[in-house]
């Protein structure tokens, strides 16, 4: 008896755990008790332009799914960061420091979504407009999300970020929050099939997928380019499953995404991690 209660309090106390995981999800990171050795030192500008691609389209490819899925809370990366379009999709945790006249009160920390490429400028020192020359890490915001760590008129300021999940391989994992489940767009034609996988949750960042149709066993495709997935198949008139791998090691297996007359052009949408 008494070990079966000492396994009830156990229970218990993890449950409560990952329950306060979720109610302070959105809170400053020092109530976390994180170490500032777990962030990583970057600077941060934004973009004053109204149609930037940023909030638009974004060199991952996302077109329309950028500003439904990720919208203002989105990032440019620079080449160290951005990873040859491997990162895009990746959620960073961002936060304003050491800047007494730019930084908000308090280091408020967002979190955004990596779509598009901050490309350097070799021609230009660091200090004079090359910072997103390699090896920089370096973060462009839009104006929207750089003020909710910043003063506005601050043109460049130095930030520390996180990727998600915080802590990894921890039992309670914080993940990027997205509305409704992972989507599929489908193109390509005849025996080639591309898929760009988009509104990702865990740590938003695809390193791996699979594909099954009701005749056939799983199937891994190749990464083209950022989210971009591909492979010389032809599934057409079967029901399509996906597994997707996020870089936090969770796997998604989510079956019949697509029915059987799905077509070239079209999103299915599958489950969430």
């Amino acid at each position: 008896m008494g070990v079966r209660l000492q396994a009830t309090a156990m229970c218990l106390i993890l449950l409560s755990s990952c329950l306060l995981v979720v109610v302070w999800a959105g809170d400053d990171d020092d109530d976390w008790g994180f170490s500032d050795e777990e962030w990583r030192s970057a600077t941060a500008t934004f973009t004053k332009e109204t149609n930037d691609s940023i909030t638009t389209e974004g060199a991952c490819g996302y077109g329309n799914f950028h500003k439904t899925s990720y919208g203002e809370f989105s990032a440019g990366l620079s080449t160290a960061l951005f990873n040859k379009g491997s990162t895009c999709g990746g959620c960073f945790k961002v936060r304003c420091v050491d800047h007494i006249l730019y930084c908000l009160s308090g280091s408020p920390s967002i979190v955004v979504t990596a779509t598009d490429f901050c490309p350097p400028n070799y021609g230009l020192s660091t200090e004079y407009g090359g910072r997103c020359n390699f090896p920089q890490e370096h973060i462009e915001l839009s104006e929207a999300a750089f003020v909710e760590i910043a003063e506005r008129r601050a043109e460049i300021v130095p930030v520390q970020y996180r990727r998600l999940p915080d802590r990894p391989g921890a039992m309670c994992r914080v993940s990027c929050y997205r509305r409704g489940g992972v989507r599929f767009t489908l193109t390509g034609n005849g025996n080639y099939l591309q898929v760009l996988i988009t509104n990702v949750g865990s740590d938003g960042e695809v390193v791996g997928v699979k594909i099954k149709g009701t005749k056939t066993g799983w199937m891994p495709l190749a990464r083209n380019w950022g989210q971009y997935w591909q492979g010389c198949i032809d599934l057409k008139g079967q029901p399509l499953s996906f597994e997707v791998v996020a870089s936090s090691g969770a796997l998604l297996t989510t079956y019949n995404v697509a029915p059987a007359n799905w077509q070239f052009g079209q999103t299915y949408e599958g489950k969430q991690f």
